[in-house]
C-alpha cells in the first residue's frame, strides 16, 4: 500500500479519533509527512505477511504532554538520530518500524523517518489507540521488553534507557523527557519480525485511513460524517461499536502539564441544559459520566468531535464553549483480554471500577 497526500489527509483524521483525545494534535505531524512526500513520493507500508521472522521492527513515537507539542515543535531528526544509534547498538539496520500507538500524531510519526531511512512501515501498532503510559503497549503485556530505548529531543540530546523493568522505563523516560522541555521522541521495544507478528495490533494503518476517507467522503457529499465514521469502524473489524454518548457545549474544563502528562476534566452541558457530562483525562480520554451515571471507561475509545465538521478536538485544544458531540467506541478485542485489562483497564489509572464494555453499557444516544 502506498500513501499519498490525499491518504496522509485521511489517516491523520482516522488517527485523531483513534487517539481517544490523545496522542498528539496531527496537524504538524500532517505537514512533514506532506513535505517528505514532495520530496521522495508516497509513503511505503507493508502487511506483516511480507515481513521475514528474523527482520527488526522498531516502534517509536513522541512521549511527554500534548500541551507543550503546540508550543515546542521538533527539529525533524529525533526519530532519525534515535532509530540510527539503535542500528549501531543492534548490529544490524533495521527493517521496518511502526507506530507504538496509532492515535493522533503518533499515528504518522514513523512515515517520514522511514522514508528517510528507505524502509518501509508496518499495518500495526502497538496500543490500538494512544495510553498516556509507554508500559500499557501491547508488547509489554505480552512480556516483551521495551529496552534498548532511545529517547531523543529538538535540542539534539540522545538518551540510551536500559532496564529489564518495564515500568521503570517509562518513569525513565517520563523524567527525561520533562527535564528536555516536556516533550521527546521514544524509540523503543525492539522486535523481530515474528514477535512483531505475534503481538502487534495488525490492520490499524488501514483501519486508520479508511476511517478518515469516510469522514472526509461524507464531508464532499454533505452527508453525516458521523454515520460514515460508525459505519467505517465497523468495517475494520476492530472497532466493532460506535456511537455518539453526547451533543452539547463545553462549559467548564480543569487542566494542568503535570508529571509530563496533561490531565483535568472537562464539562459538558446538553443545548437545553437537561443533561451534563464529564469526561477525565490524562493525555488520553479516560472516563464519562452522563448525569453522574458512567457511559464508557478505557480502553474503550472516547474522543471529542466538532459536531459539524466531525474533526477530533485533543484534549490540549479543549475549549470553553466549543459545541461537540463526544463520541465512544469499543477497543479491540486484544484490549478487553483479563491480561491486557490490568495495565490499560481503568483499575490501571486508579479508578476503583471494573471494566464494563462500551456496548454492554448500551448509553448511545438515538440518531
Amino acid at each position: 500500500m502506498l500513501l499519498d497526500r490525499q491518504a496522509i489527509g485521511d489517516l491523520a483524521l482516522g488517527a485523531a479519533f483513534l487517539g481517544s483525545g490523545g496522542g498528539g494534535d496531527p496537524y504538524y505531524a500532517t505537514l512533514l509527512a506532506e513535505a517528505e512526500l514532495e520530496r521522495r513520493g508516497p509513503f511505503e507500508v507493508i502487511g506483516l505477511d511480507a515481513l521475514a521472522d528474523d527482520a527488526l521492527v522498531v516502534p517509536c513515537g513522541w512521549i511527554g504532554a500534548p500541551t507543550v507539542s503546540v508550543e515546542k515543535l521538533p527539529n525533524g531528526r529525533e526519530a532519525i538520530d534515535g532509530l540510527r544509534r539503535l542500528e549501531e547498538i543492534m548490529g544490524r539496520r533495521i527493517d521496518a518500524v511502526i507506530p507504538i500507538e496509532i492515535g493522533g500524531s503518533n499515528g504518522l510519526a514513523p512515515l517520514f523517518a522511514a522514508a528517510r531511512l528507505g524502509i518501509p512501515v508496518l499495518d500495526c501498532d502497538g496500543m490500538g489507540r494512544a495510553f498516556p503510559e509507554s508500559q500499557m503497549a501491547i508488547f509489554n503485556i505480552r512480556g516483551l521488553s521495551a529496552c534498548p530505548s532511545i529517547l531523543t529531543d529538538a535540542s539534539g540530546s540522545l538518551s540510551l534507557i536500559e532496564t529489564d523493568d518495564n515500568l521503570a522505563h517509562e518513569r525513565l523516560a517520563r523524567a527525561l523527557s520533562v527535564a528536555v522541555g516536556g516533550i521527546a521522541h521514544l524509540v523503543e521495544y525492539p522486535l523481530t519480525g515474528r514477535e512483531a507478528k505475534d503481538h502487534a495490533i495488525h490492520g490499524t494503518i488501514t483501519a486508520a485511513r479508511d476511517v478518515g476517507a469516510a469522514i472526509r467522503t461524507a464531508r464532499g457529499r454533505s452527508e453525516d460524517p458521523f454515520a460514515a465514521m460508525f459505519a467505517a469502524l465497523e468495517a475494520t473489524g476492530l472497532y466493532p461499536h460506535a456511537g455518539v454518548l453526547f451533543d452539547g457545549k463545553i462549559t467548564d474544563i480543569e487542566r494542568e502539564t503535570k508529571d509530563g502528562f496533561s490531565v483535568g476534566r472537562v464539562v459538558f452541558e446538553s443545548f437545553d441544559g437537561a443533561s451534563r457530562m464529564e469526561l477525565d483525562f490524562q493525555n488520553e480520554n479516560l472516563m464519562a459520566r452522563r448525569d453522574g451515571a458512567v457511559v464508557a471507561m478505557v480502553p474503550d475509545i472516547l474522543t471529542v468531535m466538532d459536531r459539524e465538521t466531525a474533526d477530533s478536538i485533543t484534549t490540549e485544544r479543549l475549549k470553553y464553549g466549543q459545541r461537540a458531540k463526544v463520541v465512544g467506541a469499543a477497543a479491540p478485542a486484544i484490549l478487553r483480554e483479563e491480561r491486557a485489562l490490568e495495565f490499560v483497564g481503568p483499575r490501571a489509572f486508579g479508578y476503583a471500577q471494573d471494566y464494563i464494555p462500551i456496548e454492554e453499557i448500551g448509553a448511545w444516544l438515538k440518531p
